[in-house]
This record gives C-alpha cells, structure tokens and sequence, in this order.
C-alpha cells in the first residue's frame, strides 16, 4: 500500500490556514497516487490547544474543518487528528481523536485511550479516555491505529495500567499506524525511537508515525517521521525540523541508517525554530535585546539574526559607569561579525537622576542589590519602550541557570516576550557558542574566555554571588530535571552546605519565574508550562 505522511506545521486554533494545508496535502498525495494519507495528533487544532477546547464554538469550527477535508477524499483515504465529542454524559465532554475518512465520509473515529498528564502534557484535563478498541481496514488490510501515547506504555515501569495495542493485536492488523505530537528536546528522538522499535519487536508487525513539525509558543516539535519493518529495522527517517510529505510503500523492505544528530545541532536548530514560529505565528517580524558584551546576549543575538534576517534584528548597548571598556568593543565586534546595526543609549545620566530622587528616603544607606537592580530596571524600561514604540518583540538573554537561582531582576534584565535560552545552562550557552564558532568566529573569543559578570558594581563577577557554574549546574541538572532531593545529591559527594543553598535559591526565586516570558523548551524539564511548583512552599527553601 502506498501510504503519505504529512509531516507539516500547524498553527494552533488557525483553522483556515491549517485546514487549507491539509486539503493541500490530499490533493498532493493523491496526484502521487498514495492510497492514504495521515496527518499528526490533533492536526486541525495544532497541538496544544489548551482551553481553546472548552468553547463549543471552538469544536464547532473542528467539526466544520473535517466535513471540508472529507469532499476532498474521494479518491484517497485520510487519517486526520481531531477532537470528537462524547456522546454519553459520564465523563469529559471530549475525545483526542483519529477520524478515518474514505470516499467523501467520516468512515470511524478512533479515540485516544492514554491520556498523559506530566510535563508538558495535560490532557486529563480535557479529553475522557478511550476504552474502545478495533482496528480499522483499507484495501484488505487491518491497520492498528493508534495516537501518541497509546504507544508509551511498553517500558519495564510502566505508567499506565493497561495497553491499547494488547487489545488491537488480538485483531491481528497488518501493521501499526501512530499518529503524534511528541515535543522536541535534545534527548527525545533517540527515546522516541526506542520505544516504538519496542513496540514493534513486541508486537511483530511494521510500524509507521507521523510527527508535528514546528513551534507552539514554548514547545517545539521536531518531526522526525519514522516508518519500521516487523523486525525492528529502520525504514525511513523523516527530516528534522522540516516540513515534508513522506511517501512509503508497506512492501519496502530495505533498511536504512539511522540518522546521526549531534546535541548542539538540535539545540540549535530547534531554537531557529522557536524563534521563527513565535514571530510568525504571532505576526511579528523585528526584534530587540540588549546588547552587554556578555555570551548570553551574544549567542542571542545570533540566533535570532539566523531565524529572522540580520536586518530585522536591533541590538541596543545600555552602558553604565560600571559597563567595561571591552563589553562595548566586544558588542561592536559582533554586530559587525553578524552586519548588524547597533545603537547605544548610556544609562548613567538616569541612573544618577533616579539616585538623587531616592535619596531623601535612602538617607545614608550603603550601595547594594538595590542599586544594582535600579540600573538593570532602567535598562528594562528603556527597552521596553523601544518594543512599545516601533513594534519590535524584546528578547530575553536570561538562561537557565540565572533563572533557577534568582540571579535577575524582575521588570529588569527579566523583561522580554519570549526567552530564548531560558532552557539552557550556563555551561550549555558556551558550547553552543563554541558549535556557532565550528567554523570561523561568530562571537567573538573574548566574550567567551572572559569572566562573565552583570557589570552592576565596580569588579563584579558572577562567581563573586555564585558557585562556579560548572559545579552550580551539575546540581542544578540533577535537581531539576533528575528530581534528585538533598539527601541524595548530597549522598552523591556533593558539599551539604552547597547543596542546600542552591536548592534554597531555586525554591526562594519561584515567583520571579512565575513572572517571566515563554521559553524555548530544549531539555525534558523546563521552566514554565512543564514544571509546577508552590511559591509560599517551605521544602526546600
């Protein structure tokens, strides 16, 4: 059977667009003579839709979207991903659902049945669980078909206390069908691929998925199609990252090798893409940042000059008195590096006026955090009104390891609408620079050998407030996305007194996160829509 995958971008809750593109892709399949055609999870919505499935208007417009996809199949069958209303009272009001539909009409609509609820994932909230399970057929053969993680639950541990495929494999289908919105982090493909070649071995019969390509605010999805035979060998391997229509014939036979991703290419990558969709999908087309002569602002800057154009990105220096003479030249050099104009605004002139107006109030109160903080809050407000003026969206340079230690300023250095390395540790921005470096300089060798610092007082060094980063992330790595406690990170030959520190800060500085922009998640625990904790909490702070 000749069989397409559409691999495509959607846009969350824009039912024209995706609607059009799904129809585009039928007819084009249809030309390339595939018999069928399958979409991803949730394709006419996008993934995730969130609250935008408790309005009946909202449904409504899903079930208008497929009755328009349905005249175009005729000729060729479509598996599109759709919610579907449940027809009995008891339970949630929705399915996340698969609608088979073969000449012209909805043939069966087949319902997810494990429904996750971690991370990213909250589906519980919205949808009731399948507990119907039958294959479907086309052409003489049964297809297992299945949604996302219907397939996840083959692990030695596993999460769930039954299996969809333990029910479809008794119907003895010709092969599995998995249509998918699995987000992108740097590790997920190869997990992805372990656990659908476990399903296969288990199962015995060919398996292909289709995935979501593109960004949804914070979540990126990275493709990645996959097709296997009965015995567990790789097919095809769709592109990474990109749009495609995949065509595959369930009597091909011929393995191929598995595709080689290196962790900063990906990261790399999926960032272009965040940026690129966020502005798109949101109808910007110019950005802004400060620019310090630091490696945050820098590797920033770079990225979003590779997603947007050079000419669409406006770096602005904000010296102070206490701004280096090298963060200025260094700033410079990379502007001229990327071709990119930058301006510059000195900030001391307000900062002086803003210290004679607190003056009467501070009375002779020592220079501390508070002064610190003015300046970056200057620089936020100045920035902001740059955003507000022209149109541009404000970049925030924070990365991971400031933001899980509070090391920032709220309304300040902490201002922005979208965060671009908020998902990476300090360590993890200068090998991403050195990746950005691989073959000529980029960012200058200076911003990356000197000591980082916020330039808030005279000689300040990040190292002067922190531990040094190397030791500062390896904690925080293994508290944060290991969710290792202090008794054990601690049992691991970690300093106690360390430990409990950094731990402090991070559980003392949740609500400034609870404040920030959406961040690009790159790594299977990042800040913002995956990871919920209290703020008035007491373990751990």
């Amino acid at each position: 059977m000749h069989i397409a995958l559409a691999q495509l971008n959607f846009h969350v809750g824009n039912f024209e667009q995706n609607t059009a593109k799904i129809i585009d892709a039928i007819k084009e399949a249809e030309k390339k003579g595939a018999a069928l055609i399958v979409f991803p999870e949730l394709t006419i919505t996008a993934y995730p839709p969130l609250d935008f499935l408790e309005f009946d208007d909202f449904i409504n417009r899903c079930y208008q979207s497929i009755e328009k996809i349905a005249a175009h199949c005729e000729n060729i069958t479509a598996i599109v991903g759709c919610p579907s209303r449940n027809a009995v009272p008891e339970g949630k009001s929705l399915f996340n659902s698969a609608w088979f539909i073969q000449k012209g009409k909805v043939k069966s609509v087949i319902h997810k049945s494990l429904l996750p609820t971690y991370d990213v994932f909250d589906e519980y909230r919205y949808f009731e669980s399948g507990r119907k399970f039958e294959c479907i057929e086309l052409n003489g053969e049964k297809i297992a078909l299945t949604i996302c993680e219907d397939l996840w639950n083959v692990e030695d541990d596993p999460l769930y206390i039954h299996s969809p495929m333990e029910e479809l494999i008794k119907e003895n289908p010709s092969f599995i069908i998995n249509i998918a919105a699995s987000p992108f982090d740097y590790k997920h493909a190869h997990q992805r691929k372990a656990i659908l070649r476990r399903n296969v071995k288990q199962y015995k019969i060919p398996l292909l998925y289709v995935n979501h390509v593109g960004a949804q605010t914070e979540i990126i999805f990275d493709g990645g199609s996959l097709a296997y035979d009965a015995t567990g060998n790789l097919l095809y391997e769709g592109s990474y990252f990109k749009e495609e229509l995949i065509y595959l014939n369930t009597k091909n036979t011929t393995p191929i090798i598995e595709k080689q991703t290196e962790k900063y290419e990906l990261i790399y990558q999926a960032l272009l893409m965040g940026i690129k969709d966020y502005f798109s999908k949101m109808g910007f087309k110019k950005a802004l940042l400060g620019l310090s002569g630091g490696v945050d602002s820098a590797i920033v800057t770079v990225l979003a000059a590779d997603a947007l154009g050079a000419e669409n990105i406006l770096p602005i220096m904000l010296p102070s008195a206490f701004s280096s003479g090298h963060s200025i030249s260094d700033s410079e050099q990379l502007c001229r590096n990327l071709n990119i104009k930058v301006d510059k605004m000195e900030i001391n002139p307000l900062y002086e006026t803003f210290l004679k107006t607190l003056k009467p109030l501070f009375g002779d109160k020592p220079f501390d955090v508070t002064e610190e903080n003015i300046q970056a809050r200057i620089r936020g407000t100045l920035l902001m009104a740059m955003s507000n003026k022209f149109g541009h969206i404000l970049l925030n340079t924070s990365n991971k390891s400031e933001l899980a230690v509070g090391y920032g300023t709220l309304y300040g250095d902490m201002c922005g609408g979208l965060s671009v390395i908020g998902d990476l540790y300090k360590t993890e921005v200068y090998e991403l620079c050195r990746y950005i470096n691989r073959d000529k300089e980029i960012i200058p060798e200076n911003i990356l050998t000197k000591p980082p610092s916020a330039e808030l007082r005279p000689g300040q060094k990040d190292s002067d407030s922190l531990p040094a980063y190397d030791v500062l992330d390896k904690i925080l790595f293994e508290y944060i996305e290991l969710r290792k406690g202090p008794r054990e990170l601690i049992s691991e030959g970690h300093d106690e007194t360390l430990v409990n520190r950094i731990l402090s800060m991070v559980n003392r500085n949740e609500y400034k996160r609870k404040q920030f922009a959406p961040i690009l998640r790159i790594s299977s625990k990042a800040f913002g829509l995956g990871r919920r904790m209290p703020i008035v909490g007491k373990y751990l702070s």
